[in-house]
């Protein structure tokens, strides 16, 4: 069988500054037709969704997907909740976790899977403010490295 092409559309880099991402899941989601025409022409925002879990399903909520522009009546509001399509079997998997542990849900990046439009979701513990600062540093550290390899093989 062929393997389905991949083209991310957008990521939540604040996601990954703010947490540290456990294990991650992927998950439909479902949509209206002018949202997948906005979602193509580029007008999707993660910056600060999340997911909920309510009456047995998850919930993405604040992703911001910008109104259509010839969409006329068929757009929906902006930051209406969207339900994501995940098991059953998952979702009480991810419920017992957030309850149990104190975990958070998080839209890590949205992506297009062939045709379809697919959530990347991440189980996340928050990162305190001196764990920050350590990956900002290691950041840094990495970075200086790699200038001085470069320089060295000139």
């Amino acid at each position: 069988m062929e393997k389905m092409a991949t083209k991310t559309i957008a990521d939540n880099r604040k996601a990954r500054h703010d947490y540290f991402i456990l294990e991650s899941y992927e998950a439909g989601i479902e949509l209206t037709g002018t949202e997948v025409k906005s979602i193509r022409a580029g007008g999707l925002n993660l910056k600060d969704s999340w997911i909920a879990i309510e009456d047995g399903e998850a919930y993405i909520k604040q992703m911001h997907i910008s109104p259509y522009e010839k969409g006329n009546i068929f757009n929906k509001d902006p930051l209406r909740e969207r339900r994501l399509l995940l098991h059953k079997r998952e979702i009480m998997k991810l419920l017992g976790q957030i309850k149990q542990e104190g975990l958070t849900l998080i839209p890590i990046s949205v992506y297009f899977k062939g045709s379809r439009v697919k959530v990347q979701v991440g189980l996340c513990k928050g990162k305190k403010l001196h764990d920050k600062r350590d990956s900002i540093a290691e950041r840094d550290a990495k970075r200086t490295i790699d200038r001085a390899l470069k320089e060295r093989n000139r």
